[in-house]
């Protein structure tokens, strides 16, 4: 008996004790165990009295890289006075709108402090994302909330970030003022509580829009429905409306502008609207302009478009051709050789010396202050969220070596002059192969093989891919 008493309660400690280390916890033994990793020597008390009253970057910042920064680039487009997006997502317009500026500033002989009115632009950007959440809300009203894509609709009903097809959509439907006819406010140039309130107001009204429900019954009712349900739409667009011009100013219909050249002489005074205003200064052909992207997560030489990754709901989600880096950064040499900026996106933060403004891979080296490794190549990065693009800036020089291939490039930012190397930032080749995501590039820089590629049918990704939140 005693026996058969030892054998239950052996079974039911050393069963404990096996349960214990089977169930994910940490128990006393893989705690012991965990602990060997810091012996607590000298040279560990040394390095962690170091590190923890210190930025971890300046401690892994690689002093004999820091010495190979140079600013020389054997192609460079001339750029203009550097632009500040301040405490906003705007990046996306910023870059893209810079684009068009430096062309016409060239074409038309302008000041180089002249700019687009990015609070134009991005006034009707906050009302044509709060018309799209409302419709796709309409859209999907038979789905139920906790359906993946309603969903992802709500955490995401507007926003301040967004890409350059919005740039295309937005310009082409509203046109284009100088930044003197509606210049920036403070909730243009700090946009998260205006950003925050419209959001609410939106998420309040797709509630209102799936709770409306049909009257009568026939042929009609369905039809009746929808215009009620498009009437009441228009009404709550009218609020958004009114929020937009109280925090940043009703757009202009016609304005007068006086013209002045890169002497600061006044060549003309007239009147535009939005429309004529871009169709002499900027008019562009943007169905020849295609974004190219180096997604590995992502089969290679097709076309992909993200749903809903649009900013206006008539207007075009966002498509790509998927090519590995080898074959793209010909397209953007030629562009820079030929004086054509470009609408360029990449992971900005990651190795960033902030006070240089040079990025590269080399920059800090936190396996050896860690004691470990960082291994995961572009691909794992992306595919674990590690990675992903952040930030949208304008392509415009390379430094190419004898036999022409590209050792460093520059992007002209728009976080101000005094950020970085003069308003610019510089990053490796190196760099550029890592955490480059993604160019638009004119067609007359792409290879005629590859616009075939463009021709196929897009493979359609869901907005919540780990690749394609907004630029900020």
């Amino acid at each position: 008996m005693k026996t058969k008493v030892f054998i239950v309660a052996a079974i039911l400690f050393f069963g404990g004790s096996l349960s214990a280390q089977n169930n994910g916890g940490i128990d006393e033994a893989m705690m012991q165990q965990i602990k060997k990793s810091y012996s607590g020597n000298a040279s560990d008390k040394a390095l962690r009295n170091a590190i923890v009253n210190n930025n971890l970057a300046k401690l892994a910042m690689n002093y004999e890289n820091a010495t190979a920064f140079d600013s020389h680039f054997s192609n460079r487009v001339n750029s203009v006075a550097i632009t500040d997006q301040k405490s906003s997502g705007r990046c996306w317009m910023f870059t893209g709108m810079n684009v068009l500026r430096n062309r016409a500033i060239r074409e038309h002989n302008l000041s180089p402090n002249f700019q687009f009115s990015q609070a134009y632009t991005f006034f009707y950007d906050q009302l044509e994302k709060s018309n799209l959440f409302l419709q796709v809300v309409i859209d999907t009203r038979n789905k139920p909330m906790i359906d993946q894509e309603v969903e992802w609709l709500f955490k995401n009903p507007i926003g301040d970030g967004g890409q350059f097809t919005g740039v295309a959509n937005l310009i082409s439907k509203y046109g284009l003022v100088p930044s003197d006819v509606m210049p920036e406010t403070f909730n243009t140039n700090n946009t998260s509580e205006i950003s925050r309130l419209i959001g609410l107001k939106l998420r309040e009204y797709g509630l209102e829009l799936r709770n409306m429900t049909a009257i009568g019954k026939g042929k009609n009712a369905e039809l009746d429905f929808q215009k009620k349900m498009q009437s009441r739409k228009t009404e709550m667009l009218s609020t958004v409306y009114r929020m937009l011009v109280l925090t940043m100013g009703e757009p202009p219909a016609q304005f007068t502008w006086q013209q002045k050249n890169a002497k600061g002489e006044i060549v003309s005074t007239d009147t535009y609207t939005p429309m004529s205003f871009y169709e002499k200064f900027a008019k562009t052909d943007f169905s020849k302009y295609y974004m190219i992207m180096n997604n590995p997560t992502r089969e290679y030489y097709k076309v992909y478009e993200i749903q809903y990754d649009r900013h206006v709901y008539d207007g075009e989600n966002w498509k790509y051709l998927n090519l590995p880096m080898e074959e793209i950064a010909p397209m953007c040499i030629a562009s820079i050789k030929d004086s054509t900026m470009m609408y360029f996106s990449c992971d900005v933060g990651k190795f960033l010396n902030r006070d240089k403004g040079f990025m590269d891979p080399n920059n800090y080296d936190y396996a050896s202050l860690m004691g470990t490794t960082f291994n995961m190549d572009k691909k794992q990065r992306v595919s674990t969220f590690a990675s992903g693009s952040s930030h949208a800036m304008t392509l415009c020089a390379v430094d190419l070596d004898q036999n022409g291939n590209p050792k460093k490039w520059m992007v002209e930012n728009s976080w101000g002059s005094s950020y970085g190397y003069q308003g610019f930032l510089i990053m490796s080749n190196d760099w550029f192969n890592e955490y480059m995501f993604r160019v638009v590039l004119e067609e007359k820089y792409i290879p005629s093989k590859t616009l075939e590629l463009l021709k196929q049918k897009p493979i359609m990704l869901p907005a919540w891919d780990p690749m394609f939140a907004s630029e900020e």
